[in-house]
């Protein structure tokens, strides 16, 4: 029987209130293991027993098997709209259909209630159904809602529960992230804003054994040598090819999959893969893992598929690592990710945001180009001691308390990983608005200018701290207040 989350109840709470505020379609946010298809397929079941039709809509074949045995496990009795499937019963009340099944459709008289899985993706003829059915309830389903667009086919977002929160909770792990070597993307050429495939996968093949070389010194440090599951996204087949082999050749059983790889023999390679005791230990793709592969026992994530803008493909693929051991918690304490790509810092003021506060609007802000940081701000932006992510503003390490150097005086070791904090831990984000609570209890600072300060050292608004302990501040931050002053005022021309 299906028992949701407090906030899985608190997520269809929010969607019928927005139902009822007139919003028709409408985006459900959750972070991969919050289980959203949990709260689909409550919300299947309601309308269901009001005696109203309702389907849930997906974007490949595989993800319609998956689902609907996640629906013979809660006894929910299901049709499949799918050409020759087993399945196929419409009379049921509650339909599984793939995406290119509804659009040969293009109807589907009686349907009250659709929700559309992976809903970022934005299929042409999906939004082109919702927008010529208006009597119909949409909801769609995403862990990362950022495509340009979604804000046009979806008028309200329901975010209940956090990335963090999720961590907190302990139905996610928290990330253990090392930087490397990086894929050399400079003057590559762009398709639509974004690195080509066959350049990422030339250039990724360049650094291979980079790859296979760290991936073997982290499990040795890490995990005693003893190989964990672990999933690669390559920069393309041929890289993927190159990578299977290279671990293969090192005496690990490694398997590429591609597009150019039978259905059916994928399937079976993902579903050996998912036992405890299979002999596979890595999966390597290149987008074939980002979508509906939910497999507890993975605790290392490798990514060498350098994104210029799609924040969304960051996202999809570290929370492949993300979700926790159910059966055996401690056995998965942590999940490391090993970036060979730069997404990592590429994207970290976005990743921070999200992971704190979630998704509160849709728009197309966040799949822009970002701007490559120098190898002078790589090297600035983590710990010369430990390789945690300094705090901006800050020249002392909050994670072992080292001091900032001089660039000049950093030597980086090629090809050697460093380890970076996810983000900076909230505790001290808290304990640094605190003392700007004091600012404004005591210096009659104004709010927007305590808030603009906090923006100016962490690079995010202080959303969801608590004003309600005041303290003295710092050494450091008074410094930090005070050098902040000075460039304002020298920006003004005052002394």
């Amino acid at each position: 029987m299906l028992e949701l989350r407090d906030y899985q109840e608190e997520a269809i709470k929010m969607l019928r209130e927005g139902f009822a505020k007139g919003h028709r379609s409408q985006l459900l946010y959750l972070g991969t293991g919050g289980g959203k298809t949990e709260i689909a397929i409550a919300m299947l079941e309601a309308a269901k027993k009001k005696g109203n039709k309702a389907a849930m809509i997906l974007d490949r074949i595989v993800l319609c098997d998956q689902t609907s045995r996640r629906l013979d496990k809660y006894k929910v009795d299901h049709g499949v709209l799918q050409s020759g499937h087993w399945r196929y019963k419409p009379y049921e009340s509650i339909q599984v259909c793939s995406a290119q099944t509804l659009e040969k459709r293009g109807d589907f008289p009686g349907l009250e209630l659709l929700v559309v899985d992976e809903c970022h993706a934005q299929r042409k003829q999906t939004i082109e159904f919702i927008k010529d059915n208006p009597h119909i309830k949409v909801v769609g389903l995403s862990a990362s809602p950022f495509t340009k667009g979604l804000g046009n086919t979806y008028s309200n977002v329901v975010s209940p529960v956090t990335t963090k929160q999720l961590v907190d909770r302990g139905s996610l792990v928290p990330l253990r992230v090392f930087i490397a070597k990086e894929v050399d993307m400079e003057g590559a050429k762009k398709v639509a804003g974004e690195w080509s495939n066959a350049e990422a996968s030339e250039r990724g093949m360049k650094i291979t054994g980079d790859v296979v070389l760290e991936w073997s010194n982290k499990v040795r440090e890490i995990f005693n040598g003893v190989p964990v599951k672990t999933i690669v996204f390559a920069a393309g087949v041929a890289h993927g090819a190159d990578l299977a082999a290279k671990f293969q050749s090192m005496g690990y059983n490694f398997i590429s999959l591609s597009y150019k790889d039978d259905d059916e023999y994928k399937r079976n390679v993902i579903e050996d893969f998912a036992k405890p005791e299979s002999k596979i230990v890595g999966l390597i793709a290149c987008d074939i893992l980002t979508k509906g592969f939910d497999n507890e026992y993975v605790q290392i994530g490798i990514s060498a598929r350098p994104f210029s803008k799609s924040f969304s493909s960051h996202v999809q693929q570290m929370g492949r690592v993300l979700r926790a051991n159910q059966n055996n918690p401690e056995a998965k304490p942590f999940a490391v990710w090993l970036d060979h790509s730069g997404n990592f810092l590429r994207f970290r003021k976005d990743w921070e945001e999200l992971y704190e506060n979630g998704v509160t609007d849709l728009d197309d802000g966040k799949e822009k180009p970002k701007k490559e940081l120098t190898e002078k701000q790589k090297k600035d932006s983590k710990c010369h001691a430990c390789g945690a992510l300094w705090p901006k503003g800050s020249d002392s390490c909050y994670n072992c308390g080292a001091v900032r150097e001089r660039s000049n005086l950093v030597h980086e070791v090629k090809g050697t990983m460093e380890e970076l904090s996810g983000t900076v831990p909230r505790e001290s984000k808290q304990d640094f608005w605190n003392e700007m609570m004091w600012y404004i209890k005591v210096q009659g600072w104004s709010r927007g200018r305590a808030a603009n300060t906090y923006r100016d050292k962490f690079g995010v608004w202080p959303r969801t701290l608590s004003d309600a302990r005041p303290c003295m501040p710092s050494d450091e931050t008074r410094r930090f207040v005070d050098r902040k002053l000075k460039q304002f005022l020298r920006s003004k021309g005052k002394r």
